[in-house]
């Protein structure tokens, strides 16, 4: 890891059940985050996302009317400024941008679909130009690292879909190949791409593990390549591959893992899970992409949401049923968090962004 750079940086928290998003200063030297207030933005506010270019805050509302606000970030303050609201076809569980920041893809989980809007030149989303069923249960979206193709999960049918990007019209069409499959009843959920871009790292949200694909930029497929328990659900107690609204056997509880972050050397990976409440941290060979499981720490009740600072030094963990943001510091040589504070969250606390200057 890097020695920690002191930047000005930002951290917002979409608060579900308050309807707002908070906002912090955070500083390294020494090391503070600050509330700075929160902005008002509507009832279950949930996924955010930030432009390219570090100008804009997105954030999609999943109560109706369904819809995504863009805000400008004051870089001097970290405030801000309502600007735009835009349609979205549904509730939509996840948004990203393409890397021009021209056009913002969304999934939803409960329509069974993904979309794209376009973006103007002032950084206003606008109008969706199109909405295309997937499987079941489309949960993330992400363009590829080079932006000429995107990949969607349909947690309940397990698999990835993957398709053709067209950088000048937004508009995505299937791949020669349409999906990937992952393991029987992993549920994939929450995916980000290697640093150096070769793989992805796919959360299975109801077995806990980390499945790796090996990704051709040439073709825009993936290749499935390993899956690795991320969450010890032996030693937890935990019962994988069910989803929640079922029945479980024996009383135990189900896997119920939510986010995945990279560190941005690539060595090491985390994932939050639910229902224990709990990081996992992996340690990564960048090289071959192998993943292997470190340890786990207890942190903030229910994480749905946590982010990483650039330099691979801090992360921040919001809890769905707790009062309270974590702070931890990330150990050089092991990756294992450490906690080191904490400040007052919103309701329903579920996304965070960490924004750099």
């Amino acid at each position: 890891m890097t020695n920690a750079i002191n930047k000005t940086a930002y951290v917002y928290v979409s608060n579900a059940k308050d309807g707002t998003v908070s906002r912090y200063s955070f500083d390294k030297t020494p090391l503070t985050m600050v509330p700075l207030g929160e902005t008002p933005v509507g009832p279950n506010v949930m996924p955010l996302t930030v432009s390219p270019d570090k100008t804009y805050l997105y954030a999609a509302v999943r109560s109706e009317p369904y819809r995504v606000v863009s805000y400008r970030i004051d870089p001097e303050s970290g405030a801000l400024t309502e600007e735009a609201v835009a349609p979205l076809p549904d509730s939509m569980a996840n948004i990203d941008l393409d890397l021009t920041g021209r056009f913002l893809f969304a999934a939803s989980y409960g329509g069974h679909k993904i979309s794209v809007s376009a973006v103007n030149k002032l950084g206003h989303v606008g109008d969706v130009i199109q909405e295309l069923a997937t499987g079941r249960n489309a949960h993330a979206i992400h363009p590829s690292p080079d932006n000429d193709f995107v990949f969607a999960t349909s947690l309940g049918d397990d698999h990835i879909g993957q398709y053709r990007f067209d950088e000048v019209t937004g508009k995505l069409s299937k791949n020669v190949v349409g999906t990937v499959a992952s393991g029987k009843g992993d549920g994939p959920r929450h995916f980000v791409f290697s640093p150096n871009g070769q793989y992805v790292y796919c959360l299975g949200e109801l077995s806990g593990v980390v499945i790796t694909y090996q990704y051709d930029g040439s073709t825009g497929l993936l290749s499935y390549k390993s899956a690795v328990q991320a969450v010890p659900s032996d030693k937890l107690g935990l019962v994988n591959g069910v989803p929640p609204s079922k029945s479980v056997q024996n009383d135990h509880p189900p896997v119920w893992a939510a986010d995945i972050h990279v560190t941005s050397n690539g060595q090491f990976l985390y994932v939050s899970e639910r229902t224990c409440s709990i990081i996992c941290c992996l340690r990564v060979e960048p090289k071959t992409g192998r993943v292997q499981y470190q340890g786990h720490v207890e942190v903030e009740k229910q994480p749905r949401g946590f982010a990483l600072t650039e330099d691979d030094q801090y992360m921040v963990v919001s809890g769905e049923a707790a009062d309270h943001l974590g702070v931890y510091q990330l150990n050089d040589q092991t990756g294992m968090p450490v906690k080191v504070s904490e400040v007052p969250s919103g309701q329903g606390a579920n996304w965070v962004e960490i924004v750099e200057f």
